[in-house]
Protein backbone atom coordinates (compact mmCIF):
# COMPACT_ATOMS: atom_id res chain seq x y z
CA UNK A 1 0.00 0.00 0.00
CA UNK A 2 2.81 2.42 0.91
CA UNK A 3 4.74 1.59 -2.28
CA UNK A 4 1.62 2.21 -4.41
CA UNK A 5 1.14 5.68 -2.88
CA UNK A 6 4.79 6.53 -3.40
CA UNK A 7 4.56 5.47 -7.04
CA UNK A 8 1.46 7.59 -7.54
CA UNK A 9 3.21 10.63 -6.05
CA UNK A 10 6.16 10.21 -8.39
CA UNK A 11 3.89 9.80 -11.44
CA UNK A 12 1.91 12.89 -10.44
CA UNK A 13 5.09 14.96 -10.24
CA UNK A 14 6.18 13.72 -13.66
CA UNK A 15 2.81 14.66 -15.20
CA UNK A 16 2.96 18.11 -13.59
CA UNK A 17 6.47 18.66 -14.91
CA UNK A 18 5.46 17.66 -18.43
CA UNK A 19 2.53 20.04 -18.32
CA UNK A 20 4.79 23.03 -17.66
CA UNK A 21 6.27 24.97 -20.62
CA UNK A 22 9.83 24.10 -21.55
CA UNK A 23 12.48 26.37 -19.99
CA UNK A 24 14.13 29.00 -22.13
CA UNK A 25 17.11 27.61 -24.02
CA UNK A 26 20.00 29.96 -24.73
CA UNK A 27 21.02 30.35 -28.36
CA UNK A 28 23.66 28.01 -29.73
CA UNK A 29 27.07 29.66 -29.34
CA UNK A 30 28.92 30.73 -32.44
CA UNK A 31 32.15 28.76 -32.29
CA UNK A 32 33.52 30.62 -35.33
CA UNK A 33 33.56 33.98 -33.56
CA UNK A 34 36.88 35.13 -32.02
CA UNK A 35 37.42 34.33 -28.36
CA UNK A 36 39.03 37.71 -27.72
CA UNK A 37 37.57 40.91 -29.09
CA UNK A 38 39.84 42.88 -31.39
CA UNK A 39 41.44 45.90 -29.77
CA UNK A 40 41.23 49.33 -31.33
CA UNK A 41 44.79 50.13 -30.19
CA UNK A 42 47.84 49.84 -32.44
CA UNK A 43 48.96 46.19 -32.61
CA UNK A 44 52.60 47.14 -32.20
CA UNK A 45 51.86 49.00 -28.97
CA UNK A 46 49.87 46.09 -27.54
CA UNK A 47 52.53 43.60 -28.56
CA UNK A 48 55.35 45.56 -26.94
CA UNK A 49 53.37 46.01 -23.71
CA UNK A 50 52.73 42.25 -23.49
CA UNK A 51 56.29 41.39 -24.55
CA UNK A 52 57.71 43.53 -21.75
CA UNK A 53 55.32 41.93 -19.26
CA UNK A 54 56.92 38.62 -20.24
CA UNK A 55 60.33 40.04 -19.15
CA UNK A 56 61.62 40.42 -22.69
CA UNK A 57 64.16 43.09 -23.67
CA UNK A 58 62.89 45.28 -26.51
CA UNK A 59 64.64 47.60 -28.98
CA UNK A 60 62.75 49.68 -31.52
CA UNK A 61 64.59 50.23 -34.82
CA UNK A 62 63.48 52.82 -37.35
CA UNK A 63 65.47 51.21 -40.18
CA UNK A 64 67.78 48.27 -40.83
CA UNK A 65 70.77 50.59 -40.40
CA UNK A 66 69.41 51.57 -37.02
CA UNK A 67 69.18 47.86 -36.15
CA UNK A 68 72.86 47.28 -37.00
CA UNK A 69 73.90 50.27 -34.88
CA UNK A 70 71.85 49.12 -31.89
CA UNK A 71 72.95 45.50 -32.22
CA UNK A 72 76.60 46.57 -32.31
CA UNK A 73 76.13 48.69 -29.19
CA UNK A 74 74.17 45.97 -27.37
CA UNK A 75 76.80 43.35 -28.11
CA UNK A 76 79.59 45.48 -26.66
CA UNK A 77 77.55 46.51 -23.62
CA UNK A 78 76.79 42.85 -22.88
CA UNK A 79 80.38 41.82 -23.68
CA UNK A 80 79.20 39.12 -26.08
CA UNK A 81 82.27 37.45 -27.55
CA UNK A 82 80.53 34.78 -29.63
CA UNK A 83 77.33 35.62 -31.47
CA UNK A 84 76.16 32.52 -33.34
CA UNK A 85 74.29 33.09 -36.60
CA UNK A 86 73.37 30.25 -38.96
CA UNK A 87 70.83 31.87 -41.28
CA UNK A 88 72.48 32.82 -44.57
CA UNK A 89 70.49 36.02 -45.04
CA UNK A 90 71.48 37.26 -41.58
CA UNK A 91 75.11 36.32 -42.12
CA UNK A 92 75.20 38.31 -45.34
CA UNK A 93 73.57 41.35 -43.72
CA UNK A 94 75.92 41.30 -40.72
CA UNK A 95 78.97 40.87 -42.94
CA UNK A 96 78.11 43.99 -44.96
CA UNK A 97 77.38 45.87 -41.73
CA UNK A 98 80.78 44.96 -40.33
CA UNK A 99 79.40 43.03 -37.35
CA UNK A 100 81.33 39.89 -36.38
CA UNK A 101 79.51 36.61 -35.88
CA UNK A 102 80.27 32.91 -35.52
CA UNK A 103 78.86 30.42 -38.01
CA UNK A 104 80.72 27.30 -36.87
CA UNK A 105 78.76 24.45 -35.31
CA UNK A 106 81.89 22.78 -33.98
CA UNK A 107 82.35 25.17 -31.05
CA UNK A 108 78.66 25.79 -30.45
CA UNK A 109 78.20 23.87 -27.19
CA UNK A 110 81.31 25.38 -25.64
CA UNK A 111 80.93 29.00 -26.75
CA UNK A 112 77.27 29.65 -27.50
CA UNK A 113 76.66 32.59 -25.20
CA UNK A 114 74.33 34.35 -27.65
CA UNK A 115 72.45 33.66 -30.86
CA UNK A 116 70.68 35.74 -33.49
CA UNK A 117 67.68 34.37 -35.38
CA UNK A 118 64.59 35.47 -37.22
CA UNK A 119 61.05 34.42 -36.30
CA UNK A 120 57.90 33.48 -38.18
CA UNK A 121 55.46 35.94 -36.61
CA UNK A 122 54.81 38.19 -33.63
CA UNK A 123 51.68 37.31 -31.64
CA UNK A 124 50.14 40.58 -30.44
CA UNK A 125 47.72 39.29 -27.79
CA UNK A 126 50.33 37.31 -25.87
CA UNK A 127 53.47 39.29 -26.72
CA UNK A 128 55.06 36.08 -27.98
CA UNK A 129 57.37 35.08 -30.82
CA UNK A 130 56.33 32.29 -33.15
CA UNK A 131 59.41 30.36 -34.27
CA UNK A 132 59.89 27.18 -36.28
CA UNK A 133 62.54 24.70 -37.36
CA UNK A 134 62.24 25.88 -40.98
CA UNK A 135 65.10 28.37 -40.75
CA UNK A 136 68.78 27.45 -40.60
CA UNK A 137 68.93 28.10 -36.87
CA UNK A 138 66.65 25.15 -36.21
CA UNK A 139 65.85 24.62 -32.55
CA UNK A 140 69.32 24.76 -31.00
CA UNK A 141 69.89 28.49 -31.49
CA UNK A 142 66.59 29.31 -29.78
CA UNK A 143 67.11 27.06 -26.76
CA UNK A 144 70.76 26.56 -25.84
CA UNK A 145 72.45 30.03 -25.68
CA UNK A 146 71.94 32.14 -22.56
CA UNK A 147 70.90 35.10 -24.71
CA UNK A 148 68.55 34.66 -27.66
CA UNK A 149 68.41 37.72 -29.91
CA UNK A 150 65.62 37.95 -32.48
CA UNK A 151 65.24 40.34 -35.38
CA UNK A 152 61.72 40.92 -36.68
CA UNK A 153 59.70 43.44 -38.64
CA UNK A 154 56.50 45.20 -37.66
CA UNK A 155 54.79 43.70 -40.71
CA UNK A 156 55.10 40.29 -39.00
CA UNK A 157 52.59 41.29 -36.33
CA UNK A 158 49.41 39.19 -36.22
CA UNK A 159 46.50 39.51 -33.76
CA UNK A 160 46.44 36.03 -32.21
CA UNK A 161 47.99 32.56 -32.20
CA UNK A 162 45.55 31.17 -34.76
CA UNK A 163 46.58 33.92 -37.18
CA UNK A 164 50.23 32.99 -36.76
CA UNK A 165 49.51 29.31 -37.42
CA UNK A 166 47.46 30.23 -40.49
CA UNK A 167 50.42 32.26 -41.73
CA UNK A 168 52.61 29.17 -41.41
CA UNK A 169 50.09 27.04 -43.32
CA UNK A 170 49.96 29.57 -46.12
CA UNK A 171 53.73 29.93 -46.21
CA UNK A 172 54.82 26.29 -46.06
CA UNK A 173 51.69 24.43 -47.24
CA UNK A 174 52.51 20.70 -47.36
CA UNK A 175 56.05 21.31 -46.03
CA UNK A 176 54.87 22.40 -42.59
CA UNK A 177 57.81 22.72 -40.14
CA UNK A 178 58.47 19.76 -37.86
CA UNK A 179 58.81 22.10 -34.88
CA UNK A 180 56.73 25.18 -34.07
CA UNK A 181 57.21 26.98 -30.78
CA UNK A 182 55.66 29.96 -29.04
CA UNK A 183 58.28 31.87 -27.06
CA UNK A 184 56.93 34.16 -24.35
CA UNK A 185 59.91 35.77 -22.67
CA UNK A 186 63.02 34.10 -21.25
CA UNK A 187 62.88 30.60 -19.82
CA UNK A 188 61.73 30.45 -16.20
CA UNK A 189 60.53 28.10 -13.49
CA UNK A 190 59.35 28.31 -9.88
CA UNK A 191 59.10 24.60 -9.14
CA UNK A 192 61.64 24.69 -6.28
CA UNK A 193 60.29 26.43 -3.17
CA UNK A 194 58.28 28.79 -5.41
CA UNK A 195 61.46 30.75 -6.17
CA UNK A 196 61.54 32.17 -9.70
CA UNK A 197 64.62 31.03 -11.60
CA UNK A 198 65.39 32.48 -15.02
CA UNK A 199 67.01 30.36 -17.71
CA UNK A 200 66.17 27.04 -16.10
CA UNK A 201 65.55 25.23 -19.38
CA UNK A 202 66.44 27.77 -22.04
CA UNK A 203 67.78 31.30 -22.56
CA UNK A 204 68.01 33.61 -19.56
CA UNK A 205 67.46 36.61 -21.79
CA UNK A 206 65.16 37.12 -24.78
CA UNK A 207 65.99 40.22 -26.82
CA UNK A 208 63.88 41.53 -29.69
CA UNK A 209 64.99 44.12 -32.25
CA UNK A 210 61.84 45.26 -34.06
CA UNK A 211 62.33 47.08 -37.36
CA UNK A 212 59.51 49.45 -38.26
CA UNK A 213 58.75 48.65 -41.91
CA UNK A 214 55.11 49.78 -41.91
CA UNK A 215 53.98 52.80 -43.95
CA UNK A 216 53.32 55.95 -41.95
Amino acid sequence: MYEAKTKEIVLRRVREALAKPAPFLPPTPDFTSPLHHASTDDMSVIFVENFLKNSGAFFYCETEEDFFDQLYKFRHEQNIQHLFVWEANLQKALYHAGIEYTDSEQDFLAKAEASLTTCEALITRTGSLLISSANAGGRRLTVYPETHIVIAKASQLVPDIKDGLQHLRNKYKENFPSMVSLVSGPSRTADIEKTLVMGAHGPKQLVLFLIDDLPH
